[in-house]
């Protein structure tokens, strides 16, 4: 399995995809909602491999659709969706655009960032094998690895979340910023570079620091004494 195939397969796990046969390693069949608007019907396009279909359609985006804790599209957002089905031998070749705006947090100065998206994607949804009598059949052993890629139309349909997901999260960037050259926060206290340019701090020779503070520590008295001290000896080298 691949690393892409890997995150796929995390991804959609995590975010409730159908669950996989521990023998086969294969999809599970499940019941499909038509009124979920992320699925999509191909009846209307047929099984003619040339037919074409394009579908637009605007959405809410679904939970925790992004980066979770650095960037993404907030739940209920609107996604615009372009979608072109193809019918090919193999099943229904879905190519397609998202558009939508994410946002997140610069990493830089810790301000807020929005983002325009605009991704684009494509996934193969495969016809359902069957024999003679319409009967699900299981593919071969030899089979399974060349079609660990495609996702099987379930009933006619398609669920497009896990792949438009997908594309989200590749698209967003993983260390977001306000601007490329965004100053950041200073190091010291913490204020903002980008409104204060010229903030600085005086830096202190280390070698120095220990005198300073003894000399902070010292009282008034002590440093009067010090003070006669050295106006006594002065006296003396004078004579």
């Amino acid at each position: 399995m691949s690393a892409i195939q890997a995150a796929r397969f995390v991804s959609r796990f995590e975010h409730g995809s159908p669950s996989l046969d521990p023998k086969a390693g294969r999809a599970l069949s499940t019941r499909l909602d038509h009124r979920n608007p992320l699925v999509f019907d191909t009846h209307e396009l047929g099984r003619r491999p040339g037919a074409l279909q394009r579908l637009s359609r605007s959405v809410s985006a679904p939970a925790d659709f992004g980066v979770v804790g650095v960037v993404g599209v907030p739940e209920g957002a609107p996604v615009e969706i372009d979608l072109r089905l193809e019918s090919v031998m193999e099943g229904v070749l879905v190519t397609g655009t998202a558009r939508a705006s994410a946002e997140g947090e610069c990493v830089r100065c810790l301000e807020p960032v929005e983002l325009e998206l605009d991704v684009d994607f494509q996934e193969m949804f495969s016809y359902p094998d069957s024999d003679d009598r319409g009967r699900s059949k299981a593919a071969a052993d030899d089979e399974a690895e060349d079609d660990e890629d495609m996702i099987p139309l379930e009933d006619g349909m398609f669920d497009l979340e896990p792949v438009l997901r997908d594309a989200v999260v590749l698209a967003l960037p993983m260390q977001p910023v306000c601007r490329e050259d965004c100053a950041g926060l200073c190091s010291e206290c913490g204020i903002n570079l980008n409104d204060h340019p010229d903030h600085h701090h005086d830096a202190v020779d280390m070698r120095w620091a220990a005198l300073q503070g003894l000399a902070g520590s010292l009282g008034t008295d002590e440093k009067d004494n010090m003070s006669g001290a050295e106006a006594g000896v002065d006296e003396k080298q004078e004579k």
